[in-house]
């Protein structure tokens, strides 16, 4: 049976990579759903890749006619950057499962707008002080780096993910990526098995 996987992690705590590389362990077995955002484009990301890099009129547009599904709003140092997800049609369960990178906020909407039963919950830990590691090179690596928010969202994701939140939205189970070929072939085993494929 078809199902809506959605993968949560802290910044910087591996989450990107899996999605990418469970994408390409699967390949059309399973559908990708590319979220909208209003940030400004990193270098290395391509449009319709990673996000859908729009407007805030067009995002205003899809809320007028009524295509979207939850949406977050970020004040940045940079000013406010929204993120969301649209009932586009890249979401149908009626044919396949798909996989979207998502908050817990945006999974409690996701779980409520598909049912909890279609929606599995997929969430990566890493430990602190690798992640601020791996975010601080991943920023020293654009042509532009954003330091201030880098560490925003470090020290927000800490009130996101806190475990009352967690506890809250009934996501228990974790995956703790510290090895990544096991925790890689943990998530695909949950995705077989959830999927009925195993």
């Amino acid at each position: 049976m078809a199902k809506l996987f959605l993968i949560m992690g802290k910044s910087a705590s591996g989450k990107d990579t899996l999605y990418k590389d469970i994408v390409v362990r699967f390949g059309d077995g399973l559908g990708t759903v590319v979220p909208y955002t209003t940030r400004p484009i990193r270098e290395g990301e391509q449009e319709g890749v990673e996000y859908h890099f729009i407007t805030e009129s067009k995002m205003h547009e899809l809320d007028d006619a009524g295509k979207v599904i939850e949406k977050r709003c970020y004040q940045t140092v940079y000013g406010p950057w929204y993120y969301l997800t649209a009932d586009d049609g890249q979401i149908d369960l009626s044919r396949r499962s798909s996989i979207l990178i998502v908050t817990p906020a945006a999974y409690g909407k996701l779980r409520d707008y598909f049912g909890a039963e279609n929606v599995v919950p997929l969430y990566v830990e890493t430990e602190d002080g690798l992640r601020l590691a791996r975010a601080l090179k991943r920023e020293r690596a654009q042509k532009h780096p954003k330091y201030e928010e880098m560490c925003r969202r470090f020290l927000a994701d800490a009130e996101d993910f806190s475990e009352e939140k967690l506890c809250e939205l009934g996501i228990g189970r974790r995956f703790t990526n510290d090895q990544y070929d096991r925790v890689l072939n943990e998530l695909c085993d949950v995705i077989k098995k959830e999927s009925g494929d195993a």
